[in-house]
């Protein structure tokens, strides 16, 4: 595994633990903050060819 996907990965599973929880709490600021984070490292994913699952949900919006 390179180290741009240990990264990805390790940041992804964080955005998407911090985006459960502002989901919990209805933080809307911080539920747009991290959709937008996961948007983009799904991006970067896409711009490295790189297949990371955390991501997959995410894939989509990052190609528009």
């Amino acid at each position: 595994m390179s180290e741009l996907t240990l990264a990805l990965q390790t940041r992804a599973q964080d955005a998407i633990a911090s985006l459960h929880q502002a989901t919990i709490d209805d933080d809307e600021l911080l539920v747009h903050v991290r959709l937008g984070e996961l948007n983009s490292l799904a991006r970067t994913a896409n711009e490295h060819d790189l297949n990371i699952a955390e991501l997959a949900p995410y894939r989509s919006a990052a190609t528009v």
